[in-house]
């Protein structure tokens, strides 16, 4: 992986964890698959490895990743799901042909096709993307609570009151500010 690359923020639930590779969209977005090479990187840490990826195919993992986004986002909050957004994640998971293959230790992986390898983790993603906003998961759709962030992710929590897409950045962020501004309105407060 690239060094001059932001680091990857990898969750639990794949479809939300690739909506992450657009970071911080309401404030200085952060890209964090900028080249092809990058999406082959981000798929291989989230177990649908690919040989490699045109620019093109960047392109149709990218319209996906905002789509989802959209969705997710709408589903969020309770809105209309956005028919073109719906459409682009359905067209990706009817395209996408990989097939859940079992391991010897029990647990699930992806086979992805030779000549089709971006495409099928795209479906993948896709069909993902529809289980968790069809309610199928043990768990509610949420938007960060950092103003410059507002990714949606998927709350796994027992109480489903998680704030922040990612505590280590976001909620991190947030706890600082609000220790900062603490310290600025009484000075005696952090002693």
């Amino acid at each position: 992986m690239s060094a001059a690359s932001p680091d990857f923020r990898l969750g639990a639930v794949l479809a939300t964890s690739f909506t992450g590779t657009l970071s911080e969209r309401h404030g200085t977005p952060v890209e964090r698959i900028p080249t092809p090479q990058r999406l082959v990187d981000w798929l291989a840490v989230s177990g649908l490895a690919v040989d490699s990826c045109t620019p093109a195919q960047l392109d149709l993992a990218r319209e996906l990743r905002e789509a989802v986004h959209a969705v997710a986002t709408a589903a969020a909050v309770q809105e209309v799901l956005p028919a073109s957004a719906v459409r682009v994640i359905n067209d990706r998971s009817a395209r996408g042909r990989a097939a859940a293959v079992l391991t010897p230790g029990g647990e699930r992986r992806w086979l992805l096709g030779p000549s089709t390898g971006v495409e099928d983790a795209l479906g993948v993603i896709a069909a993902d993307a529809v289980g968790v906003v069809a309610g199928e998961r043990d768990g509610r759709l949420a938007l960060c609570a950092s103003p410059t962030c507002r990714a949606a992710f998927f709350d796994i929590s027992r109480s489903r009151t998680r704030r922040w897409c990612d505590m280590n950045t976001c909620g991190n962020r947030q706890k600082k500010a609000r220790f900062h501004a603490g310290r600025r309105g009484n000075p005696t407060a952090a002693e």
